[in-house]
């Protein structure tokens, strides 16, 4: 079975997180996620994840913390996804690989359906946000 390693960018700004839902294929179709990709042969989380959402999103970042690696079994494939907590330097997140993006307060947090791999994430930043 296919595995891919992942990261995951954890954007929180004025107390709200920062989600995408993805495309409509694949067996996590218009499913919400924190955004990001699949790490390149050599290349480090951080490294990673400043890559992926200057590429996703034309946004430029710097990784604040580790927050934390989620290990998931989907139908498909597994996944092992590290999550960090990220800040933004200079773009406005403009969306070229998702559906759409909300931000979301502690409140509005699983008002969407996450990616099932995700939510361990959103668990541990729920206390992060107002």
């Amino acid at each position: 079975m296919k595995h891919v390693t992942v990261a995951a960018a954890i954007l929180i700004k004025d107390g709200k997180v920062f989600s995408a839902q993805r495309k409509d294929f694949g067996e996590m179709a218009k499913r919400w996620e924190f955004p990001g990709g699949k790490l390149e042969e050599g290349e480090s989380g951080e490294a990673a994840i400043v890559r992926e959402i200057k590429e996703e999103l034309d946004t430029d970042i710097r990784v604040i913390k580790y927050l934390s690696t989620v290990e998931y079994q989907y139908k498909t494939f597994s996944i092992t996804m590290s999550g960090y907590l990220c800040e933004i330097l200079a773009g406005d997140l403009v969306l070229s690989e998702h559906l759409c993006a909300k931000w979301l307060g502690k409140d509005e947090l699983y008002s969407v359906p996450w990616a099932d791999a995700d939510i361990p994430l959103v668990q541990a930043i729920e206390g992060m946000l107002v």
